[in-house]
C-alpha cells in the first residue's frame, strides 16, 4: 500500500476555510515523497429548497465562532441577505472533481475559488451558473466544465468519494488521516500551526519505517 496523507473536505465547509492557510503551510513543508490526496466528502446533498431560517442562523453562529477562535478568518456577512441560500454541496464538490479530471494543477484552484466566492465575494457555490463562471475565471473551458459537471462519470466519481469518507476513521471536516502500510492514523488538527501536525506525520512516518 502506497503511503498517502488523506485530507478530507468539502469545498463549502466554513472550518475548511478557516484550516485552509495551515493546510497550505503544511502541504509546502511535506516529505516530497508523501502522496496527498483530497477527498470531497459531500455535506449536504442537491436540494432545491431554501435553507430553513434555522439553519441560517446555525451557519451564521459557526462563522461568527470561527471568526473568535481562529485569528484571522474573514467571512462576508453580506452573502445571508444578497443570495438565496440552499443546504447543498453537492454541486461544489462535483466542481472540484471535474476540475482534477481536466487539470489536476485546477483541483486546488477551484477548491480556493469556491471558498473565495462563498465566504468573501457573498456568491453562491450551490448554483450551477457561480460554479461555471468561477471555472472560467481559474482558467478552465466554460462548454467542457459544464458539460462534465453534470455527467453521470462525475456522480459516479463523487458518490465513490462520499462513500471513502463515510468509512473513514473521521469525526467530520476537514480532517487528515495518513494512510501507511501498518493502517491509517487520524490526525489531531491545530487550526493556527502547521508544525504540530507536521511532528505527527513525521513520528508516524519513523514508526512506520522501523515496522
Amino acid at each position: 500500500m502506497t503511503t498517502e496523507l488523506l485530507y478530507f473536505h468539502d469545498p463549502m465547509c466554513s472550518w475548511c476555510w478557516a484550516f485552509r492557510p495551515v493546510w497550505t503551510d503544511l502541504c509546502n513543508q511535506l516529505p516530497r515523497d508523501l502522496t496527498v490526496r483530497r477527498v470531497v466528502g459531500g455535506l449536504a446533498p442537491d436540494s432545491d429548497e431554501p435553507m430553513s431560517l434555522d439553519m441560517r442562523l446555525k451557519l451564521k453562529g459557526i462563522w461568527q465562532t470561527i471568526q473568535e477562535r481562529v485569528p484571522g478568518t474573514r467571512f462576508n456577512f453580506a452573502f445571508w441577505d444578497n443570495c438565496s441560500p440552499r443546504r447543498s454541496t453537492y454541486n461544489a464538490c462535483r466542481a472540484v472533481l471535474v476540475a482534477a479530471r481536466l487539470s489536476p494543477m485546477h483541483e486546488d484552484r477551484m477548491i480556493h475559488a469556491i471558498q473565495q466566492a462563498y465566504y468573501l465575494e457573498a456568491r453562491n457555490p450551490s448554483d450551477i451558473g457561480t460554479l461555471v463562471d468561477l471555472a472560467v475565471e481559474i482558467g478552465l473551458d466554460r462548454t467542457l466544465f459544464a458539460t462534465e459537471l453534470s455527467g453521470a462519470a462525475v456522480q459516479a466519481l463523487l458518490l465513490d468519494e462520499v462513500t471513502f469518507a463515510r468509512s473513514a476513521p473521521i469525526n467530520g471536516f476537514p480532517s487528515l488521516v495518513l494512510r501507511t502500510p501498518l493502517g491509517p492514523h487520524p490526525l489531531s488538527l491545530d487550526y493556527c500551526d502547521a508544525a504540530p501536525i507536521l511532528r505527527q506525520i513525521e513520528t508516524t512516518l519513523r514508526n512506520t519505517a522501523a515496522g
